[in-house]
């Protein structure tokens, strides 16, 4: 499934869901730990303070925040601005595991809402991201 959907701000909405091997309890700290998110979806990830992380990629700073988190369940990782302070209209990220009930497979929900217009791109680098993921936890 891929969605995106414009907003009057010009942020848009990616949405997709992969196919992944492995139970919530083991997908899951690989979405809510400085640790975890480091192994596959950024160069490096470092706590500042309870919930908020400074997300590196390519030598930048990304100041982030967890939130809505559940346990084995969901995540969303909101932008902060460079004094790690919430801003109106946050880009973010959420991770939702879901389970198929006809199948008892696991999925993996990648909602990105961002400035980031190339639909391709995005699917792209998620396509990437989430094949780094199944390689690390073997599903």
């Amino acid at each position: 499934m891929l969605t995106t959907m414009n907003d009057p701000a010009s942020k848009v909405k990616f949405v997709r869901e992969y196919a992944i091997n492995a139970s919530p309890k083991i997908i899951y700290p690989y979405l809510s730990s400085a640790s975890g998110l480091a192994r596959w979806f950024a160069d490096n990830v470092n706590i500042l303070s309870n919930n908020v992380y400074n997300i590196i990629w390519d030598k930048e700073d990304h100041f982030t925040e967890l939130t809505n988190v559940r346990s084995n369940r969901s995540v969303r990782i909101v932008f902060l601005d460079e004094n790690k302070q919430p801003v109106a209209d946050a880009d973010y990220v959420d991770f939702t595991i879901e389970t198929s009930e006809l199948t008892g497979e696991q999925f993996l929900r990648v909602t990105d809402y961002s400035s980031e217009q190339d639909e391709e791109e995005m699917e792209e680098l998620w396509d990437n991201l989430i094949q780094s993921l199944r390689e690390i936890i073997g599903g």
